[in-house]
């Protein structure tokens, strides 16, 4: 399958600007003046290659490239129409604020030299990046190993990165995700996608590279036109990145190119829109929220956070399974009450509710979902035990209507989120699970 989402064509004098960007206020890097606009090439090739790259790196398991592929791409569908935007552009290219470089530059220039020792672990079938061919490293700012590193880097850089996030976005917000230094390496690809919650406010830090050649950031802004970004060491893209959808499509031409990325979630709409950026301010409007019980990033009436605009979308459904004390509204996914219970591993209520009507633990929502598929999905051994016992069917499928011909089983999906060794995974098959659905 290939994506649906395509590159527009450049027809620029300046080519590794964004596209839409005046040339005045954004000038091309002397070293980048004069080179030819390059051309695109078989695009679909590229992406052919790239896919059958994966199932070549994974013989046994090659349907999780294409399971990878299709959620990729659905996220990139779906995702960006159910969030709240912050931004009118949803990205934005500055300098990195000295405070943060500091500490960056420090860390790579005494660890950086030795990338290769820390290899990432991308996970069977991941085609976010195409690690069989290029592999990306992780220079940890948490290991304490290294030289400066240890949590009280990785506090520093959140704090120092965290005004500019607010300022840029409005909202307050707290610390999500900061692994470390990615490097990518000789013929890298970032497919384009759309980060999971609850990453939403975040930042890109060009921190090194050795490269023949930019390999910009491209963007989809709110216009839905690509746009290309060219970092030099220093520079940061804030985006948000729970719904403009980034990568870097096309292959690093080069030795590497070291980045970090630097994720928050809004914790309050307090600050939205035009709300004084003094500290005394921001703090009594926080404060003030918090004690209106609006505070933290629960503040609809519903328990949402701000950032999810539909109660019934997926992103609701996923969020108020992960918070199972927030109070979720009425899905129209045909979710029922036994489905709910499986889906966060509560077994009180699962048990209380089938003791009341036993039928539910046959009852498919919209997506062909049975109970014991959610409790498989997450693995709870509880769960699962109390739907079998129950009289759950072993070998329900998600298709929507009553025929064999379609669907998943509960095995397929504990194997697909959990691995063959799980125990619920060795449980299913020994009640005669069988494993059906796509080829994993």
């Amino acid at each position: 399958m290939s994506s649906p989402i395509h590159r527009h064509e450049v027809s620029t004098n300046y080519p590794w600007l964004p596209h839409n960007v005046d040339p005045a206020n954004n000038p091309t890097p002397e070293k980048y003046k004069g080179m030819p606009i390059q051309t695109q090439g078989n695009r679909k090739k590229a992406y052919d290659d790239m896919i059958k790259g994966c199932t070549l790196k994974y013989p046994k398991s090659k349907g999780l490239c294409h399971d990878y592929e299709y959620d990729r791409v659905e996220m990139n569908l779906r995702q960006p129409k159910n969030m709240y935007n912050y931004t009118d552009t949803g990205y934005k290219l500055i300098k990195t604020p000295p405070d943060v470089w500091k500490l960056l530059k420090e860390f790579w220039d005494y660890n950086g030299g030795d990338y290769k020792k820390h290899e990432e672990n991308w996970g069977k079938g991941n085609t976010y990046v195409n690690h069989w061919d290029s592999p990306s490293y992780m220079v940890s700012v948490e290991n304490k190993a290294l030289r400066g590193g240890g949590f009280n880097l990785k506090g520093a850089i959140w704090d120092a990165a965290k005004e500019t996030i607010e300022e840029w976005t409005g909202e307050v917000v707290k610390p999500c995700s900061l692994y470390g230094i990615r490097v990518y390496t000789e013929g890298a690809v970032l497919a384009s996608h759309v980060d999971r919650l609850p990453l939403v406010s975040s930042a890109i830090v060009n921190v090194a590279q050795d490269l023949d050649e930019p390999w910009p950031i491209e963007v989809y802004g709110r216009d839905g036109k690509a746009v290309n970004i060219t970092m030099e060491p220093g520079d940061m893209v804030l985006y948000e990145s729970h719904s403009t959808i980034h990568g870097r499509p096309f292959a690093l031409k080069g030795r590497y190119y070291a980045n970090v990325f630097i994720h928050f979630e809004p914790v309050s709409s307090s600050l939205k829109h035009n709300i004084k950026r003094d500290d005394k301010d921001v703090d009594a409007k926080y404060k003030e929220s918090v004690a209106n019980k609006h505070g933290g990033h629960e503040h609809h009436d519903s328990g949402l956070p701000d950032y999810i605009i539909s109660e019934d979308s997926y992103e609701a459904r996923e969020w108020f399974n992960e918070h199972p004390d927030a109070k979720a509204p009425a899905f129209e996914t045909g979710s029922t009450e036994a489905h709910q219970a499986a889906q966060r591993g509560d077994t009180v209520t699962l048990q209380k509710v089938l003791s009341k009507e036993k039928d539910l633990v046959h009852k498919k929502d919209n997506n062909g979902w049975t109970p014991l598929h959610e409790g498989a999905r997450i693995g709870n051994m509880d769960v699962v035990k109390i739907l079998i016992d129950n009289g759950a069917d072993v070998n329900a499928l998600t298709s929507t209507d009553d025929t064999r011909d379609a669907g998943e089983s509960p095995l397929y999906w504990a194997i697909r989120e959990l691995g063959e060794d799980n125990p619920v995974v060795a449980f299913l098959e020994s009640v005669g699970g069988s494993l059906i659905g796509p080829e994993l």
